[in-house]
């Protein structure tokens, strides 16, 4: 069973399998939108995710009508969100695993880790938040509090 990564199929072999000339996927190399691994020789290899990925861009020029840089803008942004939604899972298990909370920091809007029940008010309270800030995204967990009958 081969990997699904796995860069085994020639430029002829992968167009055959997407059923597209040779020469398509070559523009597509070069417009960065199905990118394969080089050998040493600086020959192409497709994976059968690449191949997929061939059936998606003809998908979306063919039946949906888009223009080849639309579809590098939204195969770049689909790239970003997958990125993002590991990110936000990993987020998710760390506040489960470990009971903490995640705010925005004061200034450069930084992922800070704040333990349950911390308020982010207090000056103080800031400049400790500063100190433990997390990488530099700007991805933050709110949870609303429930409303109140009354």
């Amino acid at each position: 069973m081969v990997d699904d990564d796995a860069p085994v199929l020639t430029v002829s072999k992968a167009a055959d399998l997407a059923g597209m000339h040779p020469q398509t996927l070559r523009q597509y190399d070069r417009l960065g939108l199905v990118v394969p691994r080089r050998t040493r020789g600086r020959g192409r290899r497709y994976s059968r995710r690449d191949v997929a990925r061939l059936l998606q861009v003809q998908r979306l020029a063919q039946v949906e009508g888009i223009n080849l840089a639309g579809i590098k803008r939204i195969l770049d942004l689909e790239a970003h969100v997958a990125v993002l939604e590991e990110r936000l899972g990993d987020l998710l298990m760390r506040v489960q695993e470990e009971g903490r909370v995640f705010a925005a920091g004061p200034d450069a809007g930084d992922v800070v880790v704040v333990q349950r029940g911390q308020r982010v008010r207090s000056a103080a309270m800031r400049v400790e938040l500063e100190r433990r800030a997390v990488g530099g995204g700007a991805v933050v967990l709110w949870r609303p509090a429930p409303r109140r009958e009354g």
